[in-house]
């Protein structure tokens, strides 16, 4: 992508030269029941990912390329359920899905089962970049996969000794497919870039014992991934069939887009972009659904939401690097 000579306005205004955002999930993440050795990976894991999408940011890339990049890493990271450590469906394979949304002019990209590409989201950047189509699913998904020539791996590859146990547990309780009590686990990247452009990316292994071809929020645009230069660019993890009936991420940004439109364009405060972000989830959570967002906005805030005990999650700039996973970690601008 060729990025415009001109001063780029994030810096003209002097706010932040880019920002990063990430998560890995969010759901019963309280203090005390993670261990030692598992919350130590977890925050590895989320500062790898940091570190991968700020070396594009800080050297001047674009935030598409941040998000992409971010995302892989999450996704080789066998502790968060997307690509690599993704769950099990009940029949006790893997079907991943996955997102990505540039901000400049909205394109996008999804897939939804996919079953042998190691990295779903390059993918979705594939179909987005190279394909008519915005969102492919299935064994359409596998094929073009194999047409672009993007890494295939096997189902061993993917499949967890602790992703196979917790499928074992589930049938054993006779139990639903949701992991409600447990954790939701999806990955996502949200990016400004220093010419003012946003981007963002979701991927999943979707919920553990799934079936019938289910499809969660998180490929599904306006659902659980959204990017408009307008307003900001969003990722969600949570309760998909709640996020998907009010279109979580596309109404958050459509909420902050009017809301500027009312002032006369002018960049919505930071605690107005929270207080839309955290409306939004309560109308989830007035469904019955549970989980969180990250946004980042125009103007390069940083912004968390969840309705869950914690959330992975993390947010880099030039200022620094922070990753968080309960609820009274500070992180992001509430770090500063």
């Amino acid at each position: 992508m060729t990025e415009p000579a001109a001063l780029p306005r994030a810096l003209e205004s002097g706010r932040p030269e880019w920002r990063l955002v990430i998560h890995g999930g969010c759901g019963n993440l309280d203090h005390g029941l993670l261990d030692a050795e598992t919350e130590k990976a977890a925050r590895s894991g989320l500062e790898d990912a940091l570190a991968a999408g700020t070396e594009i940011l800080a050297r001047g890339g674009n935030a598409l390329d941040a998000v992409e990049a971010t995302a892989r890493i999450l996704e080789d990271d066998p502790h968060f359920n997307a690509g690599r450590g993704s769950v099990l469906t009940y029949e006790g394979a893997i079907e991943m899905d996955a997102a990505i949304m540039e901000g400049r002019r909205l394109g996008a990209g999804a897939v939804n089962g996919v079953t042998a590409t190691r990295n779903p989201i390059s993918l979705a950047r594939a179909v987005m970049d190279h394909s008519p189509h915005v969102f492919l699913s299935r064994g359409g998904a596998d094929e073009y996969s194999r047409l672009r020539g993007l890494e295939q791996a096997s189902q061993d590859y993917f499949e967890t000794p602790e992703r196979r146990h917790q499928l074992d547990e589930l049938r054993r309780r006779g139990g639903e497919v949701f992991d409600i009590d447990v954790k939701y686990g999806t990955v996502g990247a949200v990016a400004l870039d220093r010419y003012g452009h946003v981007a963002a990316a979701t991927s999943t292994g979707g919920l553990t014992g799934k079936r019938w071809g289910r499809v969660g929020d998180s490929p599904v645009i306006g659902a659980g991934t959204y990017a408009d230069d307008r307003a900001g660019a969003i990722s969600t993890t949570g309760a998909g069939e709640y996020f998907l009936r009010i279109g979580v991420a596309h109404e958050i940004c459509a909420r902050i887009r009017f809301r500027q439109e009312a002032a006369g364009g002018a960049d919505l405060p930071r605690s107005e972009a929270q207080a839309i972000a955290d409306s939004v989830l309560a109308e989830v959570g007035g469904l019955g659904g549970a989980g969180g967002i990250i946004l980042v906005t125009r103007r390069g805030d940083a912004l968390f939401s969840f309705t869950t005990p914690g959330m992975y999650r993390g947010e880099a700039s030039p200022a620094g690097r922070t990753v968080a996973i309960y609820a009274d970690d500070p992180v992001g601008d509430a770090a500063a």
